[in-house]
């Protein structure tokens, strides 16, 4: 699954607990109505402007309720899509079909959404030397595809996981700071016990917050919910070798001020869980359809 730069496994498993939940006692409309060999074509449409995402995942979907359909991805994942573009086209029998549309929309119009969000903002800091990752505010047990997904919108990813970073947040300070440590005390711990090569981040409210993290080796300092005015004067204090995030209350209206004020990062929950589903929509051809 190269091209989807995801691992197979987990996507397959991923799919297999969402037919589950869909299909797991048979599709009764289908079954009932549409004549088991009453074959057809089906178009998968956009209906407004964005990026896509998630087309290989919606294959995968109408292969796995029936291996014999022919699926064609005509657009692939990242790409700019307008009203009336077809992504993918389904042939072969209309049952089948009909039995995976919702698992594979639902993915498919999901991820778009948060690719088509994440260009947006992309395209608000364009030019200015910023990145903008997303967070761990994911659908429980989606994270892997909406990371995919602000990927295909031209952001990165922040952590993935729990162990794939050191991120000193503001209860492990309540915790700490209850047995007496000071900020400084809290971040050199951290350094001193972090795995080889770990990076170290502690999230910050003030100025004086953010030079003491510093002063105790913090390699990234996040800014909490801080206005523009006052992330562009920690900038200015911090050494070029310590980089900043700035997190918190991000919207499209104000990402592009955050991005000029000198901070490495901008991290937005509202990526993945804010993110207004693409509108897209599967039509089956009435002239193709005939029974076998």
């Amino acid at each position: 699954m190269d091209k989807l730069q995801l691992p197979e496994e987990q996507v397959d498993h991923i799919i297999s607990l969402a037919l589950a939940e869909d299909i797991g006692h048979g599709d009764v409309t289908s079954e009932i109505l549409i004549p088991s060999q009453l074959q057809g074509k089906a178009s998968i449409l956009v209906k407004a402007e964005g990026v896509v995402a998630g087309g290989e995942v919606a294959k995968k979907v109408f292969l796995r309720v029936d291996p014999s359909l022919r699926v064609k991805v005509l657009i692939k994942d990242g790409a700019k899509v307008k009203s009336g573009d077809i992504v993918a086209t389904i042939t072969g029998r209309v049952a089948s079909i009909l039995k995976a549309e919702r698992v594979a929309l639902n993915f498919l119009q999901r991820l778009s959404g948060i690719a088509s969000q994440t260009a947006q903002y992309i395209a608000k800091t364009g030019g200015l030397d910023v990145k903008i990752t997303d967070t761990r505010k994911t659908t429980p047990g989606l994270r892997l595809l909406e990371k995919y997904a602000v990927r295909m919108g031209g952001g990165q990813n922040h952590r993935f996981h729990l162990g794939d970073g050191i991120l000193i947040k503001d209860n492990h300070l309540v915790a700490l700071r209850a047995l007496g440590m000071s900020l400084k005390d809290i971040v050199a711990k951290a350094k001193q016990n972090a795995p080889q090569d770990m990076k170290v981040e502690v999230e910050v409210n003030t100025t004086q917050e953010a030079l003491d993290a510093v002063e105790a080796g913090a390699d990234i300092i996040m800014l909490d919910n801080m206005s523009p005015d006052e992330m562009r004067h920690v900038a200015s204090l911090i050494p070029s070798q310590v980089k900043i995030e700035a997190s918190g209350g991000i919207t499209l209206a104000n990402v592009q001020a955050a991005a000029k004020t000198g901070v490495n990062l901008i991290s937005i929950g509202a990526l993945t869980h804010s993110s207004k589903a693409l509108d897209i929509s599967l039509e089956l051809e009435p002239q193709t359809l005939k029974p076998l």
